[in-house]
């Protein structure tokens, strides 16, 4: 008789973002009239880049062609756009980078999700805390997470980011094996100075421990210091894994690409104390269980990096980035205290003393038509704190802080 993996049934009911989904879509069918502003999930709404669809363009042209046909591309990328991601993301910053060590994949997502598979079950796990749900949610189908009681996992650690500590998580007070970091964070929107990531670089150094760095967010940067990427900390690629996504960078939450680093210096060992390349592990699993991103979405990738291509993104980013400032400021002027937005496309405010994550978005919801992200679904301390996003349209933006300011929230 056949049994299912029961770590499936430990998960919570639903996703967070389905969550959102199902209480939005109720709300509009019992109000059909209301105007609703979506700012929970971030998705985008800019268009693609001009360079970035005439790529595709010339992509789809080839594929109509028998002599410049593509069928099954190399699981781990084509050699092309890994070489323009050593050659605009790493080389400029003095990192060091093979091609070989780049992994082009379907978003961040997915890696960030699966990169569990090659690590031992009874690994320890540790969480900045708010934190994206996806780290958790897959360690809990791996078996890792423990039981759920109090809004907290029992064998998660979880390290605090909030007010109080300048949203600067303290390092886990006992050795720990996976430890993920996402800067500039989602969701609070912070970022971690030069001196904070190297703290957690050499605690992975000295405890053996991997970091799991999400930096999906990291061309948002625009405070002079901040690291783009933890490679450039010295040590770290003897520690650390990073993943990259376009989804938010370039707009490709629709086409779906971007890209993780294993460096050739990041080894574990096994049980026996046996060393294991961790590169060469994730290209046989990679081989085994991903057919490899399509060929017109690497095209449209590489697109990314011409002349032409980094001006427009820059200027889609800095679209978002205009919506994070008037959000930020209107937030402000309502009294509210507001985090993020500076480095980051997410706003993250406390809700008034005394209100709940889930009790300020039907607020939002029910009064003024404006969804949000509760806090407390990113993690325990996320309560008493709400999330929007900047990658709506300007006047969707400017309107629900219009609403804001008006109404007696």
């Amino acid at each position: 008789m056949a049994t299912i993996n029961e770590n499936f049934l430990k998960l919570q009911k639903n996703y967070l973002f389905a969550d959102i989904a199902q209480k939005v879509a109720a709300y509009k069918d019992a109000h059909p009239e209301a105007q609703i502003i979506r700012l929970g999930i971030g998705d985008v709404t800019r268009p693609l880049a001009p360079a970035v669809i005439a790529a595709l363009h010339k992509a789809v042209d080839e594929m109509g062609a028998a002599d410049t046909f593509r069928g099954y591309g190399p699981e781990h990328g084509y050699e092309f756009l890994r070489r323009a991601i050593v050659e605009n993301d790493f080389a400029p910053r003095g990192v060091q980078i093979d091609a070989d060590e780049i992994f082009v994949n379907d978003g961040a997502k997915s890696d960030t999700g699966n990169f569990g598979d090659i690590l031992g079950q009874d690994n320890s796990i540790c969480v900045t805390d708010p934190i994206y749900p996806v780290y958790i949610d897959s360690n809990v189908m791996g078996g890792r997470a423990g039981e759920f009681s109090h809004g907290a996992w029992s064998s998660i650690t979880y390290c605090p980011c909030n007010e109080a500590n300048g949203f600067v998580p303290a390092l886990p007070n006992k050795p720990t094996d996976m430890i993920y970091l996402c800067y500039p964070n989602n969701p609070t929107g912070t970022t971690l100075s030069r001196a904070e990531l190297e703290k957690w670089v050499n605690y992975a150094l000295q405890h053996g421990s991997i970091l799991l760095y999400d930096a999906a967010y990291e061309a948002y940067i625009t405070t002079p210091g901040i690291p783009h990427s933890i490679y450039e900390i010295p040590g770290a690629k003897r520690c650390a894994v990073e993943f990259h996504s376009y989804s938010k960078t370039a707009g490709f939450t629709g086409l779906r690409c971007g890209y993780t680093v294993v460096p050739h210096e990041l080894t574990v060992t096994t049980k026996q104390g046996e060393t294991v390349s961790l590169n060469q592990l994730w290209n046989r699993r990679q081989c085994t269980k991903f057919n490899g991103t399509a060929y017109i979405v690497q095209r449209a990738a590489e697109a990314i990096y011409s002349h032409e291509g980094q001006q427009q993104v820059r200027d889609t980013i800095d679209y978002y980035m205009e919506n994070a400032r008037i959000m930020r400021e209107a937030l402000a002027q309502a009294g509210l205290k507001v985090f993020g937005g500076v480095d980051a496309p997410y706003i993250w405010f406390k809700t008034p003393e005394g209100t709940g994550s889930w009790a300020f978005f039907e607020k939002l919801l029910h009064d003024i038509h404006v969804v949000s992200t509760p806090g407390v679904g990113f993690g325990p301390a996320g309560e008493g704190y709400i999330r929007l996003t900047a990658f709506g349209r300007r006047e969707d933006c400017t309107e629900a802080m219009h609403r804001l300011l008006n109404s007696n929230l």
